[in-house]
């Protein structure tokens, strides 16, 4: 009973998963039709959600959305019309609905897979013009304050040189106070 409720160490994947089975069971009851459907013609997104092995599920987002897109149309025409098992038969059987459903999740596929590259070539052209202003401004910079600033000390020198200046002043205040 513990595993169930979720209580005393028990599995929570185990609860979810017995409520989504109550769940499905409850919209087959009451919405045959409609589940019909919706198992059928989500059927990419359920593929994309099983290969996307990345922790975002980004491919499934893409896919899902559009596949829903695909599918909603279908959905209405069930729900204006009759909402019959005859009804989401014939939906289910006619090539034009499921070319278009399974469409639309292939366009969701094409997303997937041609916007990472495309936003990461503007990037880069957004990374190498920030390098190019950078550049633009230390050019200035070496102009105005001379070659001296593009010179860089080891970390025992800086060290050697700030603990030089601290005694300097201490050294200074203990002759006058002698």
């Amino acid at each position: 009973m513990a595993l169930i409720l979720g209580r005393g160490g028990g599995d929570i994947r185990v609860t979810r998963a017995i409520w989504a089975i109550v769940f499905i069971f409850l919209m087959v009851v009451i919405s045959a039709p409609t589940v019909f459907v919706v198992g059928i013609g989500m059927l990419p997104t359920l593929v994309a959600y099983l290969i996307d092995r990345s922790q975002q599920k980004y491919a499934t987002f893409c896919v899902g959305g559009l596949n829903t897109c695909g599918v909603f149309p279908y959905l209405l025409k069930i729900w204006t019309d009759t909402h019959s098992i005859d009804a989401a038969t014939d939906i289910i059987t006619d090539v034009f609905s499921l070319g278009v459903m399974f469409a639309a999740a292939g366009f969701g596929w094409m997303l997937f897979l041609s916007i990472p590259p495309v936003i990461s070539a503007f990037l880069n052209v957004l990374a190498e013009r920030r390098v190019q202003v950078l550049r633009e401004v230390q050019r200035k910079i070496i102009e105005e304050w001379g070659n001296s600033v593009t010179e860089t000390q080891a970390p025992e020198e800086e060290a050697e040189e700030s603990s030089e200046e601290a005694e300097a002043p201490g050294e200074g205040a203990g002759e006058a106070a002698a």
